[in-house]
């Protein structure tokens, strides 16, 4: 009974006297077992210390792509109380180029760690829990307390006639 061996994923069936003739033709090659096994052994260390060293440069790259990246981030810090406005990046229904993005304005119930923050609409009893880099702050409050009032009046140029 012939052995059944994997050739390309395949089964196929080899005759005993190829299978001992190949068994032979690779002890005839490798005339020193042992020594071949110890360069081979070799070989593979060496591709263990490649491999190694290529996890060592790639964790030294994020760290260095990680602090160009963090060195312009700009942190925004709000307090609770304060009024801010949301950018909102899937606003797709109105196709409108001037339309703006922001929404608001929603008030800034608490702030946590790493740059998170729980807002409230004052129309709704919700909690939001958004990142800090798509909030800015309102100051539509603050323009509307104001009530003094500039007014100027533009004359029309006087002509020849005049």
């Amino acid at each position: 009974m012939s052995p059944i061996r994997l050739v390309y994923g395949k089964a196929c069936h080899l005759p005993v006297e190829i299978e001992n003739k190949a068994l032979w033709a690779v002890r005839e090659i490798n005339i020193e077992f042992e020594r071949a096994r110890a360069e081979r052994k070799m070989k593979l260390q060496e591709l263990e210390n490649l491999l190694l060293e290529a996890y060592d440069n790639s964790r030294l790259y994020k760290g260095k792509m990680k602090a160009v990246h963090d060195k312009h981030i700009k942190w925004r810090e709000f307090k609770p109380g304060e009024s801010v406005l949301l950018y909102n990046s899937r606003l797709r229904l109105m196709s409108g180029k001037l339309r703006s993005r922001w929404e608001g304005p929603y008030r800034v119930e608490k702030a946590e760690p790493h740059g998170v923050f729980h807002l409230s609409h004052p129309s709704s009893s919700k909690f939001i829990k958004v990142n800090g880099h798509r909030l800015k702050p309102y100051h539509g409050e603050q323009m509307k307390k104001s009530k003094e009032l500039e007014i100027f009046l533009v004359e029309d140029p006087p002509t020849a006639e005049d």
